[in-house]
Formats: C-alpha cells, sequence, structure tokens
C-alpha cells in the first residue's frame, strides 16, 4: 500500500495536537533535552525499539543532554506522511515528562 504525503493543511492540523515538533524543509523534527547525558542515551535507545516496531526509522542525533528526531518517509518521495506522525506520537508517549496523550 502505498504511503500518500499529507497536505500542508493535514501537516499543521496534525502539529497542533504535537507540541514542540515542527516542520523544517520536508521533514518532521523535534528536539528533547533531558538531565543527563545517560538519559539521551536510554531515550535513543527507546526510540530505536519504537522504529523497529513500526518499520519507520528517523535521524536520530545524541548530543550531551539532548535527542533531536528529524523524519520523513521516503517511499512518498521524502514527503511528511502519516508514518511520521505515527512514530511522533509514540516518541512522544514515552519522552520523559510528557507521557501518554
Amino acid at each position: 500500500m502505498a504511503v500518500e504525503p499529507l497536505s500542508q493543511k493535514e501537516i499543521e492540523d496534525r502539529l497542533a495536537e504535537l507540541p514542540g515538533w515542527s516542520v523544517d524543509g520536508d521533514r518532521l523534527t523535534r528536539t528533547y533535552r533531558l538531565g543527563s547525558h545517560f538519559a539521551a542515551t536510554a531515550l535513543v535507545v527507546h526510540i530505536a525499539r519504537i522504529q523497529d516496531e513500526l518499520d519507520h526509522h528517523s535521524d536520530l542525533t545524541l548530543g550531551y543532554n539532548t535527542v533531536s528526531l528529524s523524519v520523513n518517509t521516503h517511499s512518498a518521495g521524502g514527503a511528511i506522511t502519516e508514518k511520521d506522525f505515527a512514530l511522533a506520537r509514540r516518541v512522544e508517549d514515552i519522552a520523559p515528562g510528557h507521557g501518554p496523550h
């Protein structure tokens, strides 16, 4: 089944439900600041598990106490799709201080 790119309006509507997430060019992005390098590293491991479950992978950047994600859907020509927002929602649910919505 082909994954269709979302319209600008669909992207804006979904972003309204995910504070802290934004669009940078053709990618959905978010940076988390955590209390320590260990906490940031643990978050990366949890995100990697979610990505494997969804079979949808973002670019992850680990800083000293930050984790940045950047994702789009390669099979949709590098556009933002519902798959990207599904990943964002799952990550948001496990990020410290954010919890399930």
